[in-house]
């Protein structure tokens, strides 16, 4: 289960590029900007997984959905919290139905469903982000007014406190713009910063405005994944202490995600 991302990576649900990350017949439908390498995108998946079992971490890897491209990218279909799992319901339409793949594959480990987006509400798990007793949540493209009422509503119950933040465009959610590095630490944007939303972390500011610029996998507090060409971040995190993997996901930048994209925690502690 998990309270915050700061934490150590211990289960994470993964979809490995296979087929159907490369039958993409309307890009602006599936919000994909160019369709990936064929070769490449597989490698450097493997390189992510391979990089976050070495750190730890238990990796399922779930074949992808089909007719469903984006489905490489599990982190939006659900959101795992500490009593079990909440049922988002996705912003794109081209997605809807990954919700219900998702929440079949997390009951079948023994989550319980706490929670679901109903329409005509949307929320995607990149607007999400844990951090103890603090849940952030994205108002954004993805993200409506009313998904992020209900959802608010949930983690209310569950004993969260949340801190909602509006995310501009173009952007498309908030873990492009921000991400939990430790229990403690943020990295995020100056596009998004304020001492209100980030009291109570030490917050180390990017003054970049890149898709991706925050979007960085804690492995563990002073261990993250930084995406090769995030150049801003890796040299704010490697000043900061932090240990640094640098992978290159260029065949995922492709389709707007990012690191944390490409993962759904399941476990983290």
């Amino acid at each position: 289960m998990v309270r915050s991302e700061g934490e150590v990576l211990r289960q994470v649900i993964v979809c490995s590029p296979e087929e159907e990350y490369f039958q993409v017949n309307n890009l602006e439908a599936h919000n994909i900007e160019h369709v990936a390498d064929r070769q490449l995108a597989p490698r450097q998946h493997l390189a992510l997984r391979e990089t976050m079992h070495r750190a730890g971490a238990k990796i399922i890897n779930m074949p992808e959905l089909k007719g469903h491209p984006n489905s490489v990218f599990t982190r939006d279909t659900s959101l795992v919290i500490p009593n079990g799992f909440i049922r988002l319901r996705m912003g794109l339409l081209s997605r809807q139905g990954e919700e219900d793949w998702m929440a079949r594959a997390l009951t079948d480990l023994g989550l319980e469903e706490r929670g679901r987006i109903q329409p005509p509400g949307t929320v995607e798990g990149g607007d999400v982000i844990l951090a103890g007793d603090v849940a952030f949540i994205g108002l954004s493209c993805r993200s409506n007014q009313e998904g992020v009422d209900q959802l608010r509503e949930i983690l209310l119950r569950a004993g969260f406190k949340v801190r909602i933040i509006p995310v501009p465009p173009p952007h498309l959610h908030l873990g492009g713009m921000m991400s939990l590095v430790s229990p403690e630490d943020i990295i995020c944007t100056t596009e998004i910063y304020s001492p209100d939303y980030f009291s109570g972390f030490q917050v180390h500011l990017l003054p970049v405005r890149g898709a991706i610029s925050a979007n960085v996998i804690c492995l563990g507090p002073g261990e993250v994944v930084v995406e090769a060409s995030n150049l801003a971040a890796a040299e704010k995190l490697d000043q900061a202490g932090f240990r640094l993997h640098q992978l290159d996901l260029s065949e995922f930048v492709k389709g707007r995600g990012g690191p944390t994209c490409l993962i759904l925690p399941v476990e983290r502690g």
